[in-house]
């Protein structure tokens, strides 16, 4: 008898303000993005599968709720972000171990009209900065995942070369247990070590064996791993890859793929306006 499990639907943007609130409680009142999903994750005892859930483009449902959840947050006054990506709690957020979601979804849609699509959600065209993140980089995604395995390859080597790694090389190799390539990095112009990386164009999560397999191949073979992907990784794929007593293996999902993207100024091109608005030279990506 065959048993398939069904997935838990995941809650509502505005049922997941109380878990968010909580999970920074527990957190310490500061976290990061994927902090804050892994400890949610774990308030409402969800699953790898459930988590690894796809909403739409790459983003997961937990993730893409979870961004609206705390767009409210700190439109309400509880939560604050910094410049580079920490959450924390308010002095106010720090009062309140519970939300009512009402008075919550009430005082910020008084605030500026949110537009709700039929399955009860805000619409992405929101005006919050993070919001409109969340549209380029599923379209900046979606353009990377379209392209060919040898050019993904190729753009992963110029990413790690602007971001200080000499000697980069794509091996090609389609049997070379999981490797995709080799550089060196040096910290100070004193220490250097030598890494290998591979590059998976993945729509969902990248699980724990494909992380194990991975350091197989890399060991004896160079001091650190690095891991690529588009999609994401697994909670379990995040703590196996920092396994106690294991060579370390370094973690770069989509969400963080396309940052650096934006911050090297890899097929990207950035508008300075008020709000800032993210250009993607697609012919960029074609040309690889």
């Amino acid at each position: 008898m065959h048993d398939e499990r069904t997935l838990m639907p995941i809650p509502k943007y505005d049922d997941l303000f109380t878990p968010l609130l909580q999970a920074m409680h527990n957190l310490g009142g500061s976290a990061s993005v994927a902090e804050q999903e892994d400890e949610v994750a774990s308030i409402l005892r969800l699953s790898e599968e459930d988590v690894a859930e796809i909403h739409r483009g790459n983003r997961t449902k937990l993730s893409y709720r979870l961004a609206w959840a705390r767009n409210y947050l700190k439109r309400y006054g509880v939560l604050d972000n910094s410049a580079r990506g920490v959450w924390a709690l308010t002095i106010e957020g720090q009062k309140h171990k519970s939300l009512n979601k009402e008075i919550v979804r009430k005082f910020v849609q008084s605030l500026g009209r949110d537009e709700v699509e039929d399955d009860g959600e805000p619409e992405a065209a929101e005006s919050s900065p993070e919001l409109k993140d969340i549209g380029w980089e599923d379209k900046l995604l979606e353009v990377v995942k379209s392209m060919q395995p040898d050019a993904f390859e190729r753009l992963c080597q110029r990413v790690l070369r602007e971001s200080g790694f000499i000697q980069v090389e794509v091996t090609g190799k389609t049997s070379d247990g999981g490797i995709d390539g080799k550089g060196v990095v040096r910290i100070g112009g004193l220490l250097s070590f030598h890494v290998i990386f591979q590059c998976k164009r993945y729509q969902g999560s990248v699980s724990s064996p494909l992380v194990r397999d991975f350091r197989g191949a890399m060991v004896g073979r160079a001091d650190k791993g690095l891991l690529i992907t588009t999609g994401t990784f697994t909670k379990d794929a995040r703590t196996e890859a920092q396994r106690d007593g294991a060579p370390p293996i370094d973690l770069i999902d989509g969400e963080a793929l396309v940052e650096k993207l934006k911050e090297l100024r890899i097929g990207v091109a950035v508008k300075q306006k008020i709000i800032e608005e993210v250009l993607i030279d697609e012919a960029y990506f074609r040309s690889v």
